[in-house]
């Protein structure tokens, strides 16, 4: 039933995946405490090599994008140099794997960057505490000024090009779930008045200023987004938002970059302002290759491919309980259901 999914996938002239089973990016927290990726992570994604693609965990582009602890970084040459060690791994199991590069943004917090402010597009504060730190409360960020987009641009390029030297095949840059890009994308976040708000070309400008950068060091060809057009994470839903990736994705399709990734959590949840459901609005919108997400199973996700809604499918959790997620699904197997005691080790 699922066999449309082991057929190779060209994203492009550069990059061909083995199969259209992509591993999600997965939150761990298990990197050190100089958030350098362990030996044990590299073993984990060597595990999970038969994907043909890996998605990282979500991973900061510089100090003051940290909102979690024990999130990986790659922004210093010990966090290159440990990431190069988790790349080797999985390119000797013959996978390949791309960088999701991350901003917290709003919710992130100074605990763990030793003080300063927290940026967003706007100063409007998150209600709530870190998870895994909940004595931790969210604090009202500062709006970034044109100087701080300015440098935040650079560091997601410079961030992009740390990849590339530790191995990665690509990035993903990830602009959904209500992290800092999300909040430049979304007016219930974003407040400005100068040429990075109001408008749906405005709202838009930081996410494809982060884009080309990205594309400019790196190449289209072996850069992804990652996009949340319907706002449910750490973000109110608005009914003007959907002008926003109306204008943006058109936008984005003109880069020819190599996927763009659906941000939800379960795309079953419909947003009266996208028509239904986040998938089916981002192939309405956007021409280019489309990753689904959001509680498939491998028989649902091949089905929706089948039926042209999206083109590769992203799982998640059972790739935390099934490290042979890809060899299970090919030989039909039954796969181990995933609970949230697995998320203390690395298997």
């Amino acid at each position: 039933m699922s066999a449309n999914l082991f057929q190779p996938y060209a994203l492009n002239n550069t990059l061909t995946l083995a199969n259209k089973i992509l591993m999600a990016p997965l939150t761990r927290c298990m990197a050190d405490a100089n958030l350098v990726p362990t030996q044990q992570i590299a073993d984990y994604y060597a595990r999970r090599a038969e994907a043909g693609l890996i998605i990282s965990e979500a991973t900061i582009i510089r100090p003051d994008g940290q909102g979690y602890p024990n999130t990986p970084g790659l922004f210093s040459p010990e966090q290159v140099q440990g990431w190069k060690v988790v790349t080797d791994a999985v390119h000797a199991n013959g996978g390949k794997i791309f960088a999701q590069l991350w901003h917290t943004g709003r919710v992130a917090h100074p605990h763990f960057f030793g003080g300063g402010d927290v940026l967003s597009a706007s100063a409007v504060a998150v209600e709530g505490s870190v998870p895994r730190m909940r004595e931790l409360t969210y604090q009202t960020p500062k709006a970034a000024t044109k100087e701080d987009i300015e440098q935040l641009v650079k560091d997601y390029a410079q961030a992009a090009a740390n990849a590339i030297d530790a191995g990665f095949d690509g990035v993903e840059i990830h602009g959904a779930n209500g992290y800092l890009i999300d909040q430049f994308l979304h007016h219930d976040s974003n407040r400005r008045e100068d040429e990075y708000g109001q408008t749906p070309e405005n709202m838009s400008r930081f996410a494809l200023e982060v884009l080309d950068a990205i594309v400019a060091r790196i190449g289209a060809d072996r850069t992804g987004l990652r996009l949340s057009p319907g706002a449910y994470f750490n973000m109110a839903a608005d009914k003007r938002d959907r002008a926003i990736f109306d204008y943006l994705l058109p936008e984005v399709a003109k880069r020819d970059i190599a996927f763009v990734h659906a941000g939800i959590f379960d795309d079953a949840m419909e947003f009266d302002y996208l028509d239904g459901r986040v998938s089916s609005y981002l192939r309405k919108v956007y021409t280019g290759t489309l990753v689904g997400v959001g509680s498939y199973s491998a028989q649902s996700g091949a089905e929706a491919i089948t039926a042209n809604k999206f083109d590769l499918l992203a799982i998640g959790r059972p790739f935390i309980a099934n490290p042979d997620y890809v060899a299970k699904v090919r030989q039909g197997e039954a796969v181990v259901e995933y609970n949230d005691a697995m998320l203390a080790e690395l298997i």
